[in-house]
């Protein structure tokens, strides 16, 4: 990562494959994405309407909105901004800290919880049912736990703070996929 913000130039940067797993390794979510840049708060992905993405074996879905998305190393979480058109503009899955191979695949494992924050910028916590049952049945490791509840309660002070990158930040390089504003700096 650099200091200030960089935007990869140049030929079309090849696409980037985002894979999400449910515990152990169940196929979850997966997208093609761009990559386009780093800051000081990680890497910035972006994604069109209408590019798809599928859940596990379902057939491909696509995007209803343009969204972009972080991955923050060593964050247990990844946020997603699908912009203002869409029901959760901001959209935080908690994760077990993703993992890069070769700059080209990043894969992460979803952790159940889910920091969303509605048109109303009301913030709410999703899914704490799902991940009380499989954190017993899927066999969380205590650390998985641990790192989940606390990034749950991060987020959310974050996001009802309006801290960066949960204001000016996320909304700069959704302006940059999806009207060619310049890179955020």
């Amino acid at each position: 990562m650099s200091g200030g913000a960089r935007r990869y130039r140049g030929v079309m940067p090849e696409p980037v494959t985002v894979q999400y797993f449910k515990h152990p390794r169940t196929p979850h979510w997966r997208q093609q994405m761009r990559l386009l840049g780093d800051d000081e708060h990680g890497i910035w992905l972006g994604m069109d309407e209408g590019a798809f993405f599928r859940k596990g074996a379902d057939a491909p879905v696509p995007s209803p909105t343009p969204m972009v998305q972080l991955v923050r190393p060593g964050a247990w979480w990844t946020l997603l901004y699908n912009g203002p058109r869409h029901r959760y503009p901001v959209y935080v899955d908690v994760i077990a800290p993703a993992t890069w191979f070769g700059g080209r695949r990043v894969e992460m494992v979803d952790l159940d919880l889910d920091v969303v924050q509605l048109t109303d910028g009301s913030v709410r916590l999703l899914d704490e049912d799902e991940f009380a049952d499989h954190r017993v049945s899927l066999g969380y490791p205590q650390d998985w736990i641990a790192g989940a509840e606390r990034a749950a309660r991060e987020v959310t002070e974050m996001l009802t703070g309006g801290l960066e990158p949960f204001a000016a930040r996320m909304r700069a390089w959704h302006d940059h996929l999806t009207g060619g504003a310049p890179t955020p700096a």
